[in-house]
């Protein structure tokens, strides 16, 4: 049975969040959803004295089962549900002090996922094979939802949108012309904490046919405000789009259907989330600068090029093993990196006019 102060704590301190923090509506469901594990684990024991509750909370949050069958949560899960905990132990510290005066924060900081459950976790991830088997798979002309679907598989891997952002994306916000796109809380784009940037699309042009062919039906038939995953009507056997609202559960909505399509075209269903791994394992593996890495991380709308690091730059086993496999103790050629004689005394525009020559008789 949970503890009725407990509960009370756990929504004074979701108000805070709202209030204080400013959280998203989409990220205070995602603490509300980390918090209740943490009042059922502390049962009608006060969270107030956390130290003495067995199983710790750790070892509690790693025994809890998966979803789909999984016979544990994953790692992923526990370390946000454990963080949140953390959270919340510091906020209350430090606004009921004297509650709270027995609580070590030694207690706190050492809140983590269990070691064990901490070994190497390779990331999933939509590869641009998948994507595109997905979104280029012949769908029948008149099923206009399969072919809307095909149309968020491509822009959710070119985009690396999250599935809220891209659910509730207008219209008005795409710039195909030149491959952007308006992530405006404004536009009423739900970002992740509100957050607002003009991103870009991976330049994929299988990709983009689908994606331009979609766009021109919407702009057609609907107002610049409505969304760009529109909503569709089906009426004996005919479907149109439709100039309804859509509910506000148009993210689970939108993972539903994309479990439609992967069935269709008889591939192992991934998350929209998976989408976005995709993109970003795609630009990370074709950066060629620190330049390239910094935009992949900004177009993702990390905070810091850290966060893009931790989650996506660790590679796949195989990668790294070619990698080494290249690293010689051989001298570089001499030449590389050196213009022919004769070269070096060409202006900068000579250079850029040659080097289009040349790639035009490289791709002929």
């Amino acid at each position: 049975m949970v503890n009725r102060k407990n509960y009370l704590l756990m929504k004074q301190h979701l108000t805070y969040l709202d209030e204080v923090q400013q959280m998203t509506r989409v990220s205070l469901e995602k603490y509300h959803f980390c918090l209740k594990h943490l009042i059922r684990w502390a049962d009608e024991a006060l969270l107030s004295k956390p130290t003495s509750i067995r199983p710790t909370f750790p070892a509690y949050v790693s025994s809890l089962p998966g979803r789909r069958g999984e016979k544990n949560i994953s790692i992923a899960s526990q370390k946000k549900i454990i963080q949140a905990a953390k959270r919340f132990f510091f906020w209350a510290k430090t606004t009921f002090p004297r509650q709270f005066r027995t609580l070590p924060i030694p207690w706190i900081e050492a809140l983590r996922a269990p070691r064990y459950a901490q070994g190497v976790e390779v990331h999933k991830f939509v590869s641009l094979e998948e994507v595109m088997r997905l979104a280029t798979f012949q769908i029948e002309e008149y099923d206009l939802a399969l072919k809307r679907d095909q149309a968020a598989a491509a822009m959710l891997f070119l985009s690396g949108m999250r599935a809220t952002a891209f659910a509730t994306l207008p219209i008005m916000a795409v710039n195909l012309g030149e491959k952007s796109i308006k992530q405006w809380p404004e536009l009423g784009v739900q970002t992740k904490n509100g957050k607002r940037a003009k991103t870009y699309l991976l330049p994929i042009p299988k990709l983009m046919n689908v994606v331009e062919e979609w766009d021109s039906r919407v702009r057609n038939l609907l107002d610049s405000s409505a969304r760009w995953y529109a909503p569709i009507e089906n009426c004996w056997g005919e479907q149109s789009l439709s100039t309804k609202a859509p509910g506000e559960n148009r993210a689970q909505a939108l993972s539903k259907r994309l479990r439609i399509l992967y069935k269709t075209v008889g591939l192992e269903y991934q998350s929209p989330h998976k989408f976005r791994h995709g993109n970003a394992v795609y630009g990370l593996q074709h950066a060629r600068t620190m330049a390239d890495y910094k935009a992949v991380s900004m177009n993702l709308m990390h905070s810091n090029i850290k966060v893009t690091d931790q989650i996506y730059a660790p590679m796949l086993p195989e990668e790294v093993g070619c990698r080494i496999a290249g690293l010689t103790s051989e001298p570089p050629d001499q030449h590389e990196g050196k213009l022919p004689v004769g070269f070096n005394n060409l202006t900068d525009d000579q250079l850029a006019s040659l080097m289009r020559v040349a790639a035009q008789r490289l791709s002929g």
